[in-house]
């Protein structure tokens, strides 16, 4: 299903202008929304998932839009929001249950079958009888992770999705929706982790202060830091000097000073190396750098 997102405004009542002339198209396969706490991808999520009405603007469904067939779009979505929560008098494979019914499972046999299927997709089999409210941080994200999929919806919304998930579950999570964008399905993807968007995501969007600043595939953004990224190893002194004056991507403590990782539009007036840049350094470059200095 193609996604078109036209000239969308969201401006609440104290006046925050936190969606501003959103212009994006997405088609199936992974999405990308990336963007430092407070850009709006929150905003575009509910609106996208029909929970919210853009103050101006429309979001399009092949073509209609999805106010006006919210019923039908809704049958069509699944919705991991930030802030997940369930039933806590449920059982976990009772909650994914219900889960179920709501997103037309109607045969209980059938139904049962995917709880189960979802439930060890996601690892949580094991675990199934336990109280939902008695399940562990990662093992709740686990659930809202698993409830989203269920249905087999051909829009998958996810809001910050690997919040709380150690590393092994985090991969496992991106895993799960790789496979997924494989079957025609369109899953928009929002985060602040970088990681999460360059091992999933073949195009992406970066919001700043609600609005995009970048489109394209994460291969392109890297390629905007190529020549901008170096790597140091310096005294205590030059470490002191060099922090005021650049982003400092990383830092690691050698015998006598620091290796340190920065972005500069020019070289550093230090012994460096130029290194390939990651997205992780293309974000920072890109956000922290070249923005401000556009701004500036």
């Amino acid at each position: 299903m193609k996604i078109e997102i036209r000239n969308l405004n969201m401006i609440y009542s104290n006046g925050n202008h936190a969606l501003k002339d959103i212009d994006l198209e997405i088609g199936t396969g992974m999405f990308g929304l990336l963007g430092p706490n407070g850009a709006g991808k929150s905003s575009l999520m509910r609106i996208l998932v029909t929970l919210m009405k853009p103050t101006s603007g429309v979001v399009l469904a092949d073509g209609r839009d999805i106010q006006t067939i919210r019923k039908e779009y809704r049958s069509l979505l699944g919705y991991l929001p930030q802030d997940f929560r369930f039933f806590t008098s449920l059982k976990t494979w009772e909650f994914l249950d219900y889960s179920g019914s709501l997103a037309g499972l109607r045969n209980r046999k059938l139904r049962i079958a995917e709880v189960d299927r979802l439930l060890d997709q996601v690892g949580l089999l094991e675990v199934r009888d336990r109280q939902a409210n008695r399940l562990s941080g990662g093992m709740k994200r686990r659930l809202g992770i698993a409830q989203a999929l269920i249905g087999n919806p051909g829009i998958i919304v996810v809001d910050e999705p690997t919040t709380g998930l150690d590393p092994d579950e985090r991969i496992r999570f991106r895993n799960i929706l790789s496979e997924l964008s494989q079957n025609d399905v369109t899953i928009i993807l929002s985060t602040h982790i970088v990681g999460d968007i360059s091992s999933t995501c073949q195009t992406m969007t970066l919001l700043n202060r609600g609005e995009v600043v970048f489109s394209g595939s994460p291969e392109n953004l890297v390629k905007k830091a190529e020549g901008h990224v170096f790597r140091l190893t310096l005294s205590q002194q030059e470490y002191d000097m060099a922090k005021e004056k650049y982003n400092v991507i990383s830092t690691i403590p050698v015998d006598g000073g620091w290796e340190v990782q920065i972005v500069s539009d020019d070289p550093p007036p230090f012994s460096h190396t130029a290194i390939i840049p990651n997205i992780e350094h293309s974000y920072v470059y890109y956000m922290e750098h070249k923005l401000k200095a556009e701004l500036t």
